[in-house]
């Protein structure tokens, strides 16, 4: 037994290295570097990917894939994929749409006629790039009270969206990142193909490309061999487990390895499974209804990096967090895999890849090196008064919120993020320049701009913040508040001059009223609440916004 562990263990070594003698020395101790946090005798870690031309070129692991039992992570470590799993799916479906067996432009209700109907026309395409207005299947399966120590499995996701009926905007004006359009788009390649994508995606992309160790699993308690455990940290950061509970199919769902998704990546630039039109179609990005394109394609997102044209995306739950990126013109790409819960990963794609792809000289604000390069003292602002007017706190749509003080004579935001000034009333945050906030005094809202972000400037208008109230006018707020569409009540109650949210057996969360109109609570997915008044201004109920589900309606029944 002893000889067969150690012949496996130097197995594993040599395939980890097997390429490495084509990378100088003193570029793999600075790979290795960027992961040593991670490579702990004792805790979980990561693995690692880099792919030129034909070749998996590097490959490591750094830390445990199961801490209980003391098994490394390996280039053979199966690892769930969580959102990267969508490229499959939105594969899937390019590779059925050549069969002509679906079109890209069609209502969704031709292959989903059990979906509700909106009023609105959706598209399978409007799906496939983020741009449907369907809300978030995990979102609402939390909101609805479903214990995420549970499972979220395909059947309870679809049964959510049956009951939906209305949308978080009208399809193709904006985007929004949202889950349930992926499930969808698994049920649609079902219809189409009579096979689930469980076995299509096997016959279609996994066989051609020698994915071996690569499956869709759609069923919690389907053994897996090899997989890499999840961790993460409390509080207290202490480390423990954190188990995947999601099993849906097309947003996620997707298991592999790095030297599987090494195959996948050399495919989009020396296609195996179908050909170099379709994966010239899987990049196409999207475009919005006002002729805006949008970074998000069919499953991946398509931008530029150090000058050159990239394709990425990244995933996270429970505690996997994987991330790849391919840059096709220099046939290169990378792979990270983690089961720490730390999103630190994420970042390190960016770093790997700076090690390996030339810098191509050009005026491209995409960049990730900044263009302008400033000092902390260009933020001092000659005119602190002025710059008052524009502090306070900003709500976005879906909820995102920023705050701005001014503090030492600089405008900052969020306490820590330093602003320097463009134009008059234009700043960008010092750390990352590419990001600008448009302030307009006038309506008291600014825009934010990021050249990366997938659809149009994100709107956020300015919430006066709500002087002291009496208990008898906190009394207002208290109820019964009920959704239709999840079937399930929240409840407000007021204590010692606190207003708390209760719902689904948990404990009271303290509400924070940052408006008269605005509502923040520490309850899952809670975090912003829009009160809603009749014509007499009396509440009448509450709209939920966060994230992938906005303008989910609330009524007040009680």
């Amino acid at each position: 037994m002893k000889l067969l562990s150690t012949f496996l263990l130097l197995t594993a070594f040599s395939i980890s290295n097997l390429y490495a003698q084509s990378i100088p020395d003193s570029t793999i101790k600075k790979v290795n570097a960027l992961f040593e946090k991670w490579n702990k005798p004792d805790g979980p870690g990561c693995v690692i990917g880099i792919v030129r031309n034909d070749s998996l070129i590097y490959s490591k692991g750094f830390g445990l894939a199961n801490v209980e039992d003391s098994v490394m992570n390996t280039p053979q470590s199966i690892y769930y994929m969580c959102s990267v799993s969508k490229q499959f799916a939105g594969y899937s479906i390019v590779l059925l749409a050549r069969q002509g067996k679906v079109k890209l432009d069609e209502d969704i209700h031709t292959y989903l006629p059990w979906m509700p109907d909106f009023g609105k026309k959706i598209t399978v395409r409007n799906l496939l790039n983020h741009t449907s207005g369907i809300r978030d299947d995990i979102h609402m399966a939390i909101i609805a009270g479903l214990p995420m120590d549970g499972m979220l499995t395909q059947e309870i996701a679809l049964n959510i969206l049956k009951d939906q009926r209305s949308l978080n905007f009208d399809p193709g004006t904006k985007y929004a990142y949202s889950n349930s359009n992926y499930v969808l788009l698994s049920e649609i390649v079902k219809a189409v193909s009579g096979r689930p994508l469980t076995t299509f995606a096997d016959s279609a992309i996994f066989r051609p490309l020698s994915m071996t160790s690569t499956r869709f699993v759609d069923n919690p308690r389907e053994m897996i061999k090899g997989r890499a455990a999840s961790y993460s940290n409390d509080d207290a950061g202490r480390l423990g487990n954190s188990y995947q509970n999601v099993y849906t199919l097309g947003d996620g769902g997707l298991f592999t390895n790095v030297v599987d998704m090494s195959h996948w990546i050399m495919n989009f630039y020396t296609p195996k499974a179908g050909d170099s039109k379709d994966i010239e179609q899987l990049t196409e990005k999207g475009k919005l209804r006002s002729g805006r394109e949008i970074s998000y394609a069919l499953g991946v997102a398509v931008d530029k990096d150090r000058g050159n044209r990239r394709i990425i995306h990244n995933g996270g739950l429970a505690g996997y967090r994987t991330v790849i990126t391919i840059y096709p013109d220099v046939k290169t790409g990378f792979i990270i895999f983690s089961n720490a819960g730390n999103g630190e990963v994420y970042g390190r794609v960016d770093q790997l890849a700076a090690l390996f792809i030339p810098e191509v000289l050009t005026t491209d604000i995409n960049r990730t090196t900044d263009l302008t390069k400033k000092d902390s003292a260009d933020a001092v602002l000659k005119d602190t008064i002025a710059a008052k007017a524009l502090t306070g706190i900003y709500y976005a749509e879906d909820s995102y919120q920023a705050r701005f003080t001014v503090r030492d004579g600089r405008l900052w935001m969020n306490g820590n993020d330093l602003m320097i000034r463009k134009a008059k009333d234009t700043f960008s945050l010092f750390r990352n320049m590419r990001v600008e906030y448009a302030f307009n005094r006038k309506t008291e809202s600014l825009d934010l701009i990021t050249p990366v972000s997938p659809g149009e400037p994100i709107h956020m208008v300015k919430v006066h913040e709500v002087p002291s109230m009496s208990d008898g006018q906190l009394k207002n707020y208290v109820g019964t508040y009920y959704s239709r569409e999840l079937d399930c009540n929240y409840h407000i109650t007021l204590k010692d001059h606190q207003l708390f949210l209760n719902a689904h057996k948990r404990d009271p969360g303290r509400i924070t009223l940052t408006g008269t109109d605005h509502m923040e609570s520490p309850y899952p997915l809670m975090y912003h609440m829009l009160i809603l008044r009749d014509a007499n201004k009396k509440i009448k109920g509450f709209e939920l916004n966060i994230g992938g589900t906005t303008h989910l309606y609330f009524e007040k029944t009680r």
